[in-house]
């Protein structure tokens, strides 16, 4: 049977003495009934997970012996998703996809055809919440790389940042081309296998001629994801899976 996985942030994380506080001791001891004994296992986000014993057990605190420890290499290639905030729970369901395909890093856009505008809402709580999804995603599919989820940014303050060496951006129209097409084209060129890549989704009913426009301008690539118009986060969950499986 699998071990129940609990965070243990890598600021936290001292081998010679691993403790749950917080959100996570409530989970381990009132959620999923761990008790003193058992063997769980712990993961701080950076790659490291640990199989421990729980040998000491309290209202907000969890003492562990360190039984086991394994590192997991960081992923090859480094992919961001420039992901465009969709309507209702949507973009839970994309950071917990991403996670799980291997996001290294994952950036909430608002985009003028964003029907979600987040006017009023604290930014940093909005992160700090979709952090908490791709955090429990790992704990779920035994991920130990954590994706960093920033605050919901403006399409074009986005473009600004975006210095990876491949940049695409998934669109509808004829200029856009496959994966295999463009990678094809970059070795051809003579360029380099790329050690970053950053895809940029749209939210429903795509970019703007003009977002668009200014993402070609900044060195992306326009992505084809084949002929059939998909829902924003279908769109992300198949870039992010092709776009792994070339690079890696």
């Amino acid at each position: 049977m699998a071990k129940h996985r609990f965070f243990l942030p890598a600021d936290r994380w001292n081998p010679d003495c691993l403790i749950l506080e917080g959100e996570e001791a409530h989970h381990c001891l009132d959620v999923m009934r761990c008790r003193e004994g058992d063997r769980i296992i712990v993961f701080n986000g950076a790659g490291t997970e640990a199989e421990v014993e729980i040998t000491a057990a309290s209202r907000g605190s969890v003492a562990l012996s360190t039984r086991l420890v394994l590192n997991t290499p960081r992923p090859t290639v480094a992919i961001t998703l420039g992901q465009a905030v969709p309507k209702g729970k949507n973009m839970d369901l994309i950071i917990q996809k991403a996670t799980e395909l291997g996001a290294s890093r994952i950036v909430p856009l608002l985009s003028e055809r964003t029907v979600v505008q987040l006017d009023g809402e604290d930014p940093g709580k909005k992160r700090q919440k979709w952090q908490r999804v791709a955090i429990e995603a790992c704990k779920q599919c035994g991920q130990n790389w954590v994706p960093e989820v920033d605050a919901p940014v403006k399409v074009e303050a986005f473009l600004r940042q975006v210095k990876d060496p491949l940049r695409l951006i998934a669109a509808i129209g004829p200029d856009s081309r496959p994966l295999k097409t463009l990678l094809a084209g970059r070795t051809q060129a003579g360029e380099a296998s790329p050690d970053a890549a950053t895809v940029m989704i749209g939210p429903e009913g795509d970019f703007t001629p003009a977002e668009i426009s200014t993402a070609l301008s900044h060195g992306f690539l326009p992505l084809s994801l084949g002929p059939i118009i998909l829902r924003s986060e279908t769109a992300a969950i198949y870039a992010l899976s092709i776009t792994g499986h070339e690079l890696r």
